[in-house]
């Protein structure tokens, strides 16, 4: 294993030319399976890639056993509450692995896991990523990290720190696993958690750019089969292209939201079980919703995988995000503004009604 805190540096020849102790331990671990050269050549690339991430309350991050993060900022507020998430890309590395295209998994997993703590208003601090494999491949896993840091970057946290780990045995040849974990702050009185939610609010729809993480291995093997290559004019690129879409990040749009005074009663990030089971989370006792099909674009991909697999309607529902990724419920009154505050980029799809806490797509 490579921690990526420790130092970015491979370790030095001896003297001698023949490496001595350190040198035969480092052998036979390569027997074993395990490159340490190559743990600590990964760290080298990617170190300068993680540092950009880095602001002045970064105290250690490379270098470190732990990082270190100044929570000065928690002292200019009321009442702060720490947020934290942890969530992986799942079997999207496939897609990766078989197009040899590794660069935007990173980003996937950042902004799934800054959209998991948006729905309860927390804006992200720090990240810490997780990328294991069976043999450590410098070039790829910088890729990898490449993607994780600039999507750092973009949410405005800090990539704190992470680890690369070599597990012959563990995983299998080829295969890569990635996961990280968010930590952000909210005020305890912005909390947004479904509480206010009641019959009459509106549903609005905040687009997907297609499977974000979530049902890659059900369409992986329906898809198996096709051209991922090339150019479809219906997808406007390449299967593979529509496959790797990266996951669409909701920050920016929930803060348009805010500022034109919209009132979130509720955000549902709809992920792995889709609308189906996700909305439910933030719904209380008494409640349910109704969405109407057809009042958002559903991108062609998922038109594809469900004809090419002979798919229901509901099961599509309950395993793919169907062009939704995000949820926001809020009154009413406030439809218009808040359409207006995200012209072309919303759309009203539905309404919380009386009930059972359910979901039902007509």
């Amino acid at each position: 294993m490579s921690d990526r805190m420790t130092s970015p540096h491979p370790p030095a020849p001896s003297p001698s030319g023949r490496g001595g102790e350190n040198a035969v331990t480092e052998s036979a671990y390569s027997r074993a399976g395990v490159n340490l050269a190559a743990g600590n050549l990964a760290v080298s690339k990617i170190a300068r890639l993680v540092r950009a991430t880095h602001g002045p309350e970064v105290l250690a991050g490379v270098g470190a056993f732990g990082g270190l993060y100044d929570a000065g900022a928690l002292k200019g507020m009321d009442a702060p509450v720490l947020v934290a998430s942890t969530d992986g890309v799942g079997t999207k590395t496939k897609v990766a692995a078989r197009l040899g295209r590794w660069e935007s998994i990173g980003q996937d997993l950042v902004y799934h896991c800054v959209n998991d703590i948006l729905v309860q208003g927390a804006r992200p601090l720090f990240f810490l990523d997780y990328v294991a494999s069976a043999r450590l491949e410098p070039d790829q896993i910088a890729q990898i990290v490449g993607g994780v840091a600039a999507a750092c970057q973009s949410a405005g946290c800090a990539l704190l720190g992470g680890e690369t780990a070599e597990m012959p045995g563990v995983y299998e040849p080829g295969e890569v696993d990635l996961v990280g974990t968010i930590i952000g702050m909210v005020e305890r009185a912005s909390i947004i958690d479904g509480s206010r939610i009641e019959a009459g609010d509106v549903l609005l729809a905040l687009p997907s750019s297609g499977l974000h993480t979530n049902g890659y291995s059900l369409a992986r093997r329906v898809l198996d089969g096709l051209d991922w290559q090339t150019e479809r004019p219906e997808l406007g690129g390449s299967l593979g292209d529509a496959l790797l879409a990266v996951h669409r990040p909701y920050g920016e749009a929930v803060r348009r939201l805010q500022a034109a005074g919209v009132d979130l009663h509720g955000l549902a990030h709809i992920t792995g079980g889709g609308v189906i089971d996700n909305l439910p989370r933030i719904l209380p006792d008494g409640v349910g919703a109704v969405i109407e099909r057809g009042t958002w674009p559903e991108p062609p991909l998922f038109g594809l995988i469900q004809q090419t697999g002979g798919i229901s309607a509901d099961e599509m529902f309950h395993v793919f995000n169907m062009g939704i990724g995000m949820l926001a419920v809020i009154p009413a009154a406030q439809r218009e503004p808040a359409l207006g505050a995200l012209t072309g980029e919303v759309y009203a799809v539905g309404e919380i009604v009386a009930g059972p806490n359910v979901v039902t797509v007509r």
